[in-house]
């Protein structure tokens, strides 16, 4: 999902060495105090996971920021927002607009309809299922992900911690108002944070993924706010009904739901 893009822009970012150098002095921990907070950082990534299993139907709204750099090494960040609702085992519904895109899906624990709003195009496609099986369907398969996905499994822990090499408890932030734990998680090829709000409803409030594949490290950040659980969440209709009379089209021609707009080509990693 984070990669090295070639868009028609030219420049560049420099980080200077005292920052680095400030940065370090920040993190250093000694080993034992690293062993206390991996164990700490584990039991609170748990908890969420235990918490979001637990809960039947979740909705929330979120702001995300995918970063890509330029093959000239300039940074640039593509902003979107939108929602989630989910129930559990197998009914979602998301949306996400941003300054190319605004897309729809929809799934009932049969069908998954994806809708292009601006194009008015729609791609349906028979997934019977639970959602952690219609998450690696359009993850693997389609190459569409739903937003915050790794957030919206069974067991979310069990999802993430497999390849993670090493972790941190940061202690304490602040989202939006909301005090949180704030953890953090390296793998081979990406480096990973969350901040989990305290309390009895540990819910995510930030997620922030970054590339180790790719020069400058480019982000992908998702701020969660407006978060309900069980009776809170309004209800809602999983089906599709196509009220604007959209064109049913093919996956390759679903365009509007690529990350990256038209004018951008994939380039290569380091």
């Amino acid at each position: 999902m984070l990669m090295n893009i070639i868009p028609k822009a030219a420049g560049s970012a420099v980080a200077t060495i005292s920052v680095v150098a400030l940065a370090w002095m920040v993190v250093a921990v000694t080993p034992s105090a690293t062993r206390a907070d991996e164990a700490e950082a584990k039991n609170l990534l748990k908890a969420m996971s235990d918490y979001l299993a637990a809960q039947k139907t979740i909705s929330f709204a979120f702001d995300a920021n995918f970063e890509v750099v330029t093959k000239e090494q300039q940074k640039l960040s593509l902003m979107s927002s939108g929602t989630v609702n989910l129930s559990r085992p197998d009914k979602v519904r998301s949306t996400r607009t941003g300054g190319f895109a605004n897309t729809e899906t929809n799934f009932d624990g049969k069908t998954v309809t994806l809708l292009g709003k601006n194009s008015n195009f729609y791609l349906q496609a028979e997934v019977p299922g639970t959602v952690d099986h219609l998450i690696d369907e359009l993850r693997e398969k389609y190459h569409r992900p739903i937003p915050g996905a790794d957030l919206l499994q069974s067991n979310v822990y069990e999802e993430l911690m497999p390849e993670v090499i090493d972790v941190k408890d940061l202690g304490s932030g602040v989202i939006s108002g909301t005090e949180c734990n704030h953890l953090a998680f390296r793998t081979k090829e990406v480096d990973w944070e969350i901040w989990i709000a305290q309390g009895d409803r540990p819910y995510p409030c930030r997620y922030v993924i970054t590339s180790k594949l790719v020069e400058q490290g480019p982000q992908y950040t998702m701020q969660i706010r407006d978060w309900k659980s069980g009776s809170e969440v309004a209800a809602v209709d999983y089906s599709f009904t196509n009220t604007t009379n959209a064109k049913k089209i093919d996956l390759k021609d679903l365009t509007e739901f690529n990350e990256l707009p038209k004018n951008f080509t994939i380039g290569g990693v380091k």
